[in-house]
């Protein structure tokens, strides 16, 4: 097992460079999808993201549930999920108003997290999973802005803790930070 965490901000240039240590390994790619169209901006976003990926990888949606992706891993030596902030959107998103920042939600995202780092730690894939920074910028002005901060703050250090790579993404440049 090997697990390779890119973080860094929106349009950053962390997904390019995911893409490349996934192309760069040798190996089969599964290409794990968390984006959700929600609008037309989302839709043409994710065929972006699409026309880019080699035509030879494999490719799979997830929503809400992380692990989905398992069933179909077998036979790929790397898996690119782009990318957990998507997925924690998703999560919070299908929540209703008069239960943002609520322990039980917050909880359960966080168990669906501990069970795909279970995952990742018996897999004998390398996994390569893309996120969002979120602790450059300032307090968000909303209730759901701030649940989704916290949430991926705690997501994205439970992540590089048990990351054997960590690389920040700015303008472009990669960092490696951890490993």
């Amino acid at each position: 097992m090997s697990l390779v965490l890119v973080t860094g901000g929106v349009r950053s240039g962390k997904s390019r460079f995911a893409e490349e240590l996934a192309e760069q390994a040798g190996e089969r790619v599964l290409y794990v999808a968390t984006g959700q169209a929600w609008d037309e901006e989302m839709k043409q976003r994710i065929e972006r993201h699409k026309e880019r990926r080699p035509s030879q990888w494999g490719s799979v949606e997830v929503g809400e549930r992380l692990c989905d992706y398992e069933s179909v891993a077998s036979g790929y030596g790397v898996v690119l999920i782009d990318c957990l902030s998507t997925w924690v959107s998703n999560r919070l998103m299908s929540v209703e108003e008069a239960q943002w920042r609520s322990q039980e939600h917050t909880e359960a995202l966080l168990q669906e997290l501990e069970a795909w780092l279970a995952l990742v730690s018996r897999s004998p894939q390398k996994v390569i999973a893309v996120t969002s920074e979120v602790g450059l910028g300032g307090v968000a002005m909303n209730r759901l802005g701030r649940w989704f901060a916290d949430v991926l703050g705690d997501v994205n250090q439970q992540t590089a803790r048990q990351a054997d790579a960590v690389y920040a993404v700015m303008a472009g440049i990669p960092w490696r930070i951890k490993g």
